[in-house]
């Protein structure tokens, strides 16, 4: 039932930003979401992302942490220099 009044809602002629601002909303209440609690997990994955170091030609790209990528190492294995996929 709840389903079907959300489809009714997204089929409607009208502005998809605050149809989709209900959607979510209702999704908040339903899951007990908090706007606090939205707010500190959106700050949680900005400061958990770090900046790319290295990309290939491919868009594989890696941060500089943890182990070398499979395509990094093959790359350096097969001749290339590290510095030459540095950003």
């Amino acid at each position: 039932m709840k389903e079907r009044e959300e489809q009714r809602l997204f089929d409607l002629d009208g502005n998809a930003r605050e149809r989709l601002i209900v959607w979510i909303r209702r999704r908040m209440d339903e899951y007990g979401i908090t706007m606090e609690a939205l707010a500190e997990a959106i700050e949680a994955d900005a400061s958990a992302t770090r900046a790319v170091m290295y990309r290939d030609a491919y868009g594989n790209t890696w941060d500089g942490h943890g182990d070398k990528p499979d395509w990094l190492a093959r790359a350096i294995y097969a001749g290339q220099s590290m510095d030459h996929f540095r950003c």
